[in-house]
């Protein structure tokens, strides 16, 4: 009765620490030949903080992350446009935190090594497709092998095999003309600490947040940041080098006036040791998530633009949703089924809104639109009030508002096993 996953990102992971968690068996299967850590920071959201928690791994999280204590939105002048609480302050039971990604797939990957042992990860086997019938699913790797297993999860992220079986017609990656330079720099604190900002509007901005204390001898922070720019889509922008290492004279100009006083943009920029560039990309929400006995997750199954920090959360908040329906439904597709009927209709729902604007960041075009981002007071452009429901109403459709989560039960109950 064997749960095969594709990938080992941090989706991959976290089923697999769900599975160990719940006593059902699987196996992982990596098209690295090795897993390191890759990426840079991301944000953590109290539901996802929650699962992790829930999982024994409090500990683990604040040996390498941040909790994050206030979001603030910025005009390009450096006007405050709104500032909220995060995590804890905010009222949640549970941590925001910030983190880079490749320490938290380590993290991961080390806790689920401890407990499941080395054998549960098989790594150069990159996923090719699958089989399903009424019995059993064949996971069908690149190199022709071929596994045999109960149930297949698709965790391979946005240009994922599986997704590409199941909708062979669907194409790259949708590029919305946005580039985003992103890099840590060692750099100073500011607004208290555990702050995230985002500033300018939808065709240049910027955002940072720390990703680790203080350094003890030099006082500085590693710095997590990211530089947006917005060009014509028809350009394709180097299309073939996405992901590529850039250089800094490509868009240092554009924020060459960014000097705040709490913040210095162009120094952060300087600072960097390496720079790389990512388009700003999403798919379409997809139907059906689920043939037979295989089901996607992750960004296999939603990618979204990376606005409303939801991605890895969400990608954790499936694992868990996964091993709460095969407690529900054993080891059979309806627990897939149970899982999709859960998790889509939500996911749909944050992933077009953020392409409507309708993400947590939206305000800093609002206020581009009325006033060029010149103000003496954000009440006479917008009141403070409606910028209080915008954020309420982001919460709540990506399923974190504060009440909601608080008073929801654990999605798999302490000491639940399969039967």
């Amino acid at each position: 009765m064997t749960i095969l996953i594709a990938g080992a990102g941090i989706a991959g992971l976290s089923l697999g620490l769900t599975l160990h968690q719940i006593g059902l068996p699987f196996r992982i299967y990596e098209a690295a030949a090795e897993i390191k850590p890759l990426g840079v920071g991301i944000n953590l959201q109290p539901n996802a903080v929650r699962e992790l928690f829930d999982l024994g791994l409090e500990a683990e999280l604040d040996a390498i992350g941040v909790r994050t204590r206030q979001l603030g939105f910025y005009s390009k002048f450096g006007h405050t446009i709104w500032e909220e609480p995060r995590g804890e302050r905010a009222g949640y039971a549970w941590p925001q935190f910030s983190v880079h990604r490749g320490e938290l797939q380590m993290m991961l990957y080390r806790a689920l090594i401890a407990r499941a042992g080395a054998d549960c990860i098989v790594t150069g086997a990159r996923a090719k497709g699958f089989e399903t019938g009424a019995e059993g699913a064949t996971l069908i790797l690149e190199d022709g092998r071929r596994i045999p297993g109960d149930l297949i999860i698709a965790a391979d992220g946005i240009h994922s095999a599986l997704r590409a079986q199941m909708y062979p017609d669907e194409g790259a990656p949708i590029w919305d003309g946005r580039i985003l330079w992103r890099a840590t720099t060692q750099a100073p604190d500011y607004k208290g600490g555990g702050a995230m900002v985002m500033i300018g509007h939808d065709s240049l901005r910027a955002v940072a947040y720390p990703i680790s204390a203080a350094d003890p001898e030099t006082g500085l922070v590693t710095m997590n940041w990211i530089a947006e720019k917005r060009f014509d889509p028809s350009n394709d922008w180097r299309r073939e080098d996405w992901n590529r290492a850039a250089k800094i004279e490509e868009f240092l100009p554009d924020f060459e006036s960014w000097r705040f006083g709490w913040i210095d943009l162009p120094a952060l920029i300087s600072g960097a040791d390496q720079v790389f560039e990512y388009p700003m990309v999403d798919r379409d929400p997809l139907p059906r998530w689920t043939e037979g006995r295989v089901t996607l997750m992750g960004d296999a199954a939603h990618p979204t633009y990376p606005v409303g920090s939801n991605g890895a959360s969400q990608a954790i908040v499936d694992a868990r949703v996964i091993g709460a329906s095969l407690l529900a439904h054993g080891v059979t597709p309806a627990a897939l089924a149970a899982y999709e009927a859960q998790i889509r209709p939500l996911t749909t729902a944050v992933g077009l809104a953020n392409r409507k604007g309708g993400g947590p960041d939206a305000v800093l075009q609002m206020v581009e639109d009325i006033c060029g981002g010149e103000f003496e007071t954000i009440d006479d452009v917008i009141p403070t009030a409606d910028l209080a429901a915008h954020a309420a109403r982001f919460k709540s459709i990506a399923g974190f508002s504060i009440a909601e989560l608080n008073a929801k039960p654990a999605i798999i109950a302490a000491g639940a096993t399969a039967s």
